[in-house]
């Protein structure tokens, strides 16, 4: 038995009946540790029913049992066995090639923290990949993970990747199906681990064997595509609400602002108190997404740098003194308003009059003021919360 000091590559694959490789997998992986020059070991994480962990463990393998729970789950659950300081993670089916583990080893000693295989920088074998994942599946959702994080990855469901052993364990990954994948890339993302990818051989399935996706229904591969996209739009949530809330905000203001005093005219068109409206609801909207991706910043923030930043600018104290200022404000515009219903014996003679342009400014400074301060409490407690300091 390797001592567990002289590890170096920790080799981990799930295994659902697939007995038909096996074998050879944990001897390809014997052969590319031996070419990189690495000591390492090969966990196989098994759920099957048939013979797959007799003939790994015969084969020189260390076999998990561990319940049928999903592809994801099978990691999770290999990852406190683990003995070596990186971890090269793939399918055991000989899809992938495991006897060239030389350029993962070669990054990983460059100081790289994650390494993605690329099936499209390297090669595709023949009938490997089927057309609807090779020219539309992967890229598509390659395409939208990379506009999402502002990422550059080329192949983000490339089942072979590396990642050290310390960054894995601080990654704490949840998903327990499909898509741990895309929660791996986008979790390196917001780590910010040292990233590169390396081009691999993709190989087509020998035959006799189905791929999992062709063992369960025709609908497989659009459901694996729809949980995938659910873990990149719930862990990118940000995408969505901070920088699109600044632009509906801007143009809310840019309403609001010139026509607290009354009706714009710009050449053949007049903005009056109906553009204000528009520009007050654009304006709370536009707050309310701003807040929430901000919260979304603080959520998914693992090395801490978003939270102290945004702690900073809303600190409690100015926070609390911004949103008197606003409240207070608000109440005096809206007061003339007030001011002339009194005066008009509790009536708006007119919605047109100058009161009702302030009001409507002073009505958005007042839920200004009430989703600022409702906003600092919730950032302030989850930062409690969460526990940083």
């Amino acid at each position: 038995m390797t001592d567990d000091d002289a590890i170096e590559v920790s080799i981990v694959a799930p295994s659902l009946n697939e007995s038909l490789t096996i074998g050879d997998f944990v001897d390809w992986c014997k052969e590319g540790l031996a070419a990189a020059g690495v000591r390492g070991e090969i966990v196989i994480v098994d759920s099957s029913t048939d013979d797959t962990a007799e003939i790994a463990l015969a084969h020189g393998a260390r076999v998990l049992k561990t319940p049928r729970r999903g592809l994801g789950r099978a990691y999770i659950d290999a990852v406190p066995t683990l003995r070596g300081k990186y971890v090269i993670m793939g399918d055991c089916d000989c899809t992938y090639d495991f006897r060239h583990l030389g350029p993962f080893v070669e990054r990983f000693r460059a100081g790289d923290e994650f390494i993605m295989g690329s099936r499209f920088r390297g090669s595709i074998e023949r009938g490997a990949m089927p057309p609807l994942h090779r020219y539309f599946g992967t890229p598509i959702t390659t395409w939208i993970l990379n506009v999402i994080y502002g990422s550059r990855f080329s192949d983000i469901h490339c089942g072979m990747r590396g990642i050290t052993l310390s960054a894995l364990q601080r990654m704490k990954l949840r998903s327990q199906s499909w898509e741990y994948a895309s929660e791996m890339v986008l979790k390196s993302v917001h780590m910010g681990l040292q990233t590169a990818e390396v081009p691999i051989h993709f190989l087509k399935d020998r035959r006799g064997r189905l791929s999992h996706h062709k063992r369960s229904a025709w609908y497989s591969p659009w459901t694996a595509a729809w949980i995938n996209l659910r873990a990149m739009f719930v862990n990118g949530a940000n995408f969505f609400l901070f920088k699109p809330g600044l632009v509906l905000l801007a143009l809310g203001l840019a309403l609001v602002v010139p026509l607290t005093f009354g009706p714009v005219t710009l050449g053949p068109i007049t903005l009056s108190i109906y553009w204000m409206l528009l520009g007050l609801s654009l304006s709370i909207l536009g707050l309310q997404c701003v807040h929430m991706g901000i919260l979304a910043k603080v959520f998914f923030d693992v090395r801490g740098v978003e939270s102290a930043k945004w702690l900073r600018i809303f600190s409690y104290n100015r926070s609390m003194l911004v949103t008197a200022v606003l409240l207070l404000s608000g109440v005096f515009l809206a007061g003339f308003l007030v001011r002339d219903y009194v005066a008009g014996g509790l009536r708006l003679a007119e919605i047109q009059a100058i009161s009702s342009y302030r009001a409507i400014a002073g009505l958005l400074l007042i839920v200004a003021s009430f989703t600022n301060f409702t906003f600092t409490l919730v950032l302030h407690a989850a930062h409690a919360t969460m526990g940083r300091e």
